[in-house]
């Protein structure tokens, strides 16, 4: 009987070819003052030269904020190397230390972890740690919150130095449109101090805010940082005391030390009031007549919002949107002061920069109205519907919150149709005024 021998052979693993590991730094400096950029500067010139000099890895980039403070959100270079990590373009990261990474314990922890699950490991120089080692995160944890508490008594101290030199009537890092503020003093730019005074004219002789940020724009005028005007800007400028002489100082605060979100002060902390305390651009008398006429604006406003606000269209104003460029239409009432006045719906582009930005189309309030009375029936309400978009050639789109859309259209009014008896009555007014004026005699 034959006998099967079974033969076993070994096979000799295969060494895998060997890989250089892809090696970034990342680096940043919470200042813009030369002396921390030029330490910026020799961070990312030694890291690119440490990590190119090695042979066993591969350079994957030096990754650098600049005049930022630890928060993830606020760092745009830390979060394009988060997203080049998860997209695996990258297997370690040199960092000078942990503060330098981040001063918030849980933005550390999170983030080390995330990329200890992507097997990516972090090394921190000064600190001598690496995420990937089995004490790492202990080590982690402990020096994050020294970090995190050296970062608080730092903010604290200064807070303290600021609030010390506001009870002295001191101000401090101001930058002023009008002004060169400098140590606290205040000196007059001729022709910023001129625009200063066009916006509070133009606002006193009946102008609202949009309208001066377009001649301010239309006029080639740069805004304070250099760019177009907004009405947001005018409005500060108006309410803004420095203008007429006064300090008011500590208008707003910082809420603590790892959000650092500025917020308006509102009695959480005390305010300092300095009068004439340097050379004013605007006279009281003009000043405290455009506070007021600010005011009267306000009430006059607020009531007509209280008025309006159970009509569909204002209902549902905050969730219509334009179908070119992605922005909310906004209420405006065109031609104000003529017999042609009516309230519009018009694109928040269109409206601010002009139609080179946005083609879109205004549509009279009470076409709106209209049109959301025939989408709405007898049986839906306001809060069925999720948005409307606002498309070209009149299409009006309907979203419903269950899912489903309508697609409505609407019809241009002449401007006959939009004329009601009253407008009438104050048009034909107007033109017998302008006849009666022509006939009268010339006095020599």
């Amino acid at each position: 009987m034959h006998e099967n021998k079974t033969t076993i052979s070994r096979i000799a693993p295969i060494a895998p070819a060997h890989k250089r590991k892809r090696v970034a730094a990342y680096a940043r400096v919470s200042s813009g003052k030369d002396a921390m950029l030029h330490s910026l500067a020799a961070q990312v010139s030694y890291y690119s030269e440490l990590i190119q000099r090695n042979p066993e890895w591969e350079y994957a980039g030096v990754y650098a904020d600049e005049n930022l403070s630890g928060t993830k959100e606020a760092r745009p270079e830390f979060q394009r190397m988060l997203q080049d990590c998860r997209d695996g373009k990258i297997d370690r990261i040199l960092c000078k230390s942990t503060s330098r990474f981040a001063r918030n314990t849980v933005t550390l922890l999170e983030t080390a972890r995330e990329l200890k699950g992507l097997g990516i490991s972090i090394s921190f120089e000064k600190e001598n740690i690496d995420t990937m080692s089995g004490d790492g995160e202990l080590m982690l944890t402990i020096l994050a919150s020294l970090a995190q508490e050296e970062s608080r008594s730092v903010s604290e101290n200064c807070k303290w130095r600021v609030r010390k030199k506001f009870e002295q009537g001191i101000p401090t890092g101001m930058r002023m449109y009008g002004y060169d503020v400098r140590n606290g003093s205040f000196t007059i730019l001729p022709e910023e101090a001129e625009v200063v005074r066009q916006i509070f004219h133009m606002y006193l002789d009946g102008m609202g805010s949009e309208r001066i940020m377009r001649v301010l724009n239309a006029e080639g005028t740069l805004a304070p940082e250099g760019g177009p005007w907004n009405a947001g800007t005018i409005m500060m400028m108006l309410r803004n005391e420095k203008y007429a002489g006064d300090l008011l100082l500590q208008k707003s605060y910082v809420n603590n030390h790892v959000e650092k979100k500025q917020l308006p002060n509102r009695g959480e902390l005390p305010q300092y009031f300095v009068a004439e305390d340097h050379a004013p651009i605007i006279d009281r008398e003009t000043f405290d007549a455009v506070q007021a006429e600010i005011a009267r604006r306000s009430i006059l406003h607020t009531a007509k919002a209280t008025d309006a606000v159970k009509r569909p269209e204002m209902l549902l104003g905050d969730r219509i949107i334009c179908g070119i460029c992605g922005k909310k239409y906004r209420r405006k009432i065109t031609r104000r002061g003529t017999p042609y006045a009516a309230p519009v719906w018009i694109c928040a582009t269109f409206n601010y920069r002009g139609k080179a930005f946005c083609a879109s189309k205004q549509i009279p309030e009470q076409t709106l109205t209209e049109l959301i009375a025939a989408a709405l029936g007898e049986t839906r309400t306001a809060d069925d519907v999720d948005h409307i978009e606002m498309h070209p050639g009149n299409r009006v789109l309907f979203v419903f919150r269950d899912g489903h859309a309508e697609e409505h259209f609407w019809k241009d009014r002449s401007r006959r149709d939009s004329w009601d008896a009253e407008k009438r009555k104050r048009a034909a007014e107007k033109t017998r005024a302008q006849r009666q004026k022509g006939k009268e005699p010339i006095e020599e």
